[in-house]
């Protein structure tokens, strides 16, 4: 076959009840876009019954489709890293699995590329999830531009396409965890965000529980910016310009009126809440720590158990 143009994507973790009906939708979506393309299918260290259904995929569409086995867990991220890395073609289509961004949405993609744009974000249109996660999911867009300084309106959507020398540069920063639409935006040129639509998921559970997609936030706004660190130090700056005021207040309150007894409560109210922003403070600079220690420890970010790919395996 001719080298692949395209390189859809799609990273796969406990994903047997959605396989099929995506299979079902993909192949023909690609095949109309009259270009050579592959599949990268990246098994995420599932437990059920995914990799062989991806096997399954790969003789049914022979020599479109190659596929990652991770031999453990490593994350969304980490696996479309190991896509990217073994892409072939020009243009790479990063999807999810569970079929919440619809493939149809990759024709429109295919061609803003085509229009000279390096990066091509989405935004959910009409989102499918509850209340509550849409509008954590809005504070935290907005909280996350300024504080790292980007402009993205959704960053939980990872149907995103990408041009091969933006993707290039990615695959150069050796980073043990990182963000991949934010790393894209930081190095286009010409990048661009379509709105796309969005549909309940079917089948399956999300694999983002709150605590994940807390952790994620906090690996997004940490390796982007030195803001927080910043906000800690004037914060720290702030609270003991007041706490010096509030003793010399004390002090002279104690020469004209004398000792009292009362504001007992209201100095432990102050007591607690200073523990507080103290405790947050060493949390938020324990992050940047715990990201250093996870760089100088040089492990690799994920381990890949086998290629199901003739090339990828005499290499």
């Amino acid at each position: 076959m001719n080298k692949p143009e395209i390189s859809v994507i799609i990273p796969t973790y406990n994903e047997e009840e959605s396989l099929p009906k995506l299979f079902e939708r993909i192949f023909p979506i690609l095949d109309g876009l009259e270009r050579a393309y592959e599949v990268i299918l990246v098994n995420d260290g599932s437990r059920d019954a995914t990799l062989p259904l991806l096997l399954r995929a790969q003789k049914r569409y022979p020599g479109r489709v190659r596929i990652i086995d991770f031999n453990g867990n490593f994350g969304q991220h980490m696996a479309i890293m190991a896509g990217l890395d073994r892409a072939q073609g020009e243009m790479m289509i990063t999807l999810d699995a569970d079929l919440q961004n619809p493939p149809e949405e990759i024709p429109r993609m295919v061609r803003c590329v085509d229009d000279g744009h390096d990066v091509v974000g989405t935004v959910r249109r009409q989102r499918q999830d509850t209340l509550f996660r849409r509008t954590a999911s809005r504070l935290v867009n907005r909280l996350t531009n300024r504080i790292t300084g980007l402009s993205l309106h959704d960053y939980g959507c990872m149907l995103r396409a990408y041009r091969r020398d933006v993707v290039d540069i990615i695959n150069e920063s050796a980073e043990t965890t990182t963000f991949i639409p934010a790393l894209a935006q930081k190095f286009a040129t010409n990048p661009i965000e379509i709105d796309v639509a969005h549909s309940e998921r079917e089948k399956g559970q999300s694999k983002y529980s709150l605590f994940r997609l807390i952790r994620l936030n906090f690996d997004l706004m940490t390796g982007f910016s030195m803001v927080p660190l910043q906000a800690v130090t004037m914060a720290g700056i702030l609270i003991s310009a007041l706490s010096f005021l509030f003793a010399a207040f004390m002090f002279i309150r104690r020469l004209i009126v004398g000792p009292e007894a009362e504001g007992v409560f209201t100095l432990l109210a102050i007591l607690f809440l200073l523990m507080g922003v103290t405790i947050s403070c060493i949390g938020i600079q324990g992050e940047y720590v715990g990201r250093i220690y996870q760089e100088v420890r040089k492990r690799p970010r994920y381990v890949i158990r086998k290629v199901y790919d003739a090339q990828e395996a005499e290499r």
